[in-house]
């Protein structure tokens, strides 16, 4: 059980510097759309490249934080049923989730971008936009991180809910742990 805990904490420390990191992008993209929006306006002129631009720093920046989300359970979820759940529920319903929907959508995500983006690599695909940016093949590459960082951290939700209905949450550091209702576990 201690190598269950020690891959949730691995991978949540991966994410989380993933996600920390990657999430400075925001700023970025709201820089180079004000700059955009500015030579548009107030200089009557503009660059392909940096509209581009701007829509390939926010597509890296969402599908490189998703597993961040993942991890800090800020995915969109239908909870009238998850939350008020007990502890033990809640870890089954994950453990479900991840492995009969999260998981094999990842592979399907993973098994199907990948042709695509190494045939992206192979031509050094750029910008469909004249004068637009070159690159986007390395964009296209964070498909395969999306895939990647969330199937991970789908992973390290199932050894959480596999140590909770163990019984070993405790080897979880408390912010790893999952979000205790007291009215929930008391009702059940």
């Amino acid at each position: 059980m201690q190598a269950l805990a020690t891959l949730v904490r691995a991978i949540s420390a991966v994410n989380k510097w993933v996600g920390e990191t990657l999430s400075w992008l925001a700023l970025v993209c709201v820089l180079v759309c004000f700059t955009v929006v500015v030579q548009r306006y107030a200089f009557s002129t503009s660059t392909l490249w940096m509209q581009d631009l701007y829509v390939w720093v926010s597509g890296a920046m969402f599908t490189g934080v998703a597993g961040f989300s993942l991890l800090r359970d800020d995915h969109v979820r239908v909870d009238i049923f998850y939350r008020p759940a007990s502890v033990r529920r809640k870890a089954m319903a994950d453990l479900f989730g991840v492995i009969v929907f999260l998981i094999p959508f990842m592979f399907i995500v993973f098994h199907y971008g990948w042709p695509a983006i190494s045939r992206s690599w192979s031509y050094y695909e750029a910008s469909s936009n004249i004068g637009g940016m070159p690159g986007l093949f390395v964009l296209k590459s964070f498909i395969l991180v999306f895939a990647t960082l969330v199937g991970l951290q789908g992973l390290a939700m199932a050894a959480r809910a596999i140590l909770v209905l163990a019984g070993h949450e405790d080897q979880l550091p408390p912010h790893l742990r999952y979000v205790r209702d007291d009215a929930a576990e008391t009702a059940l």
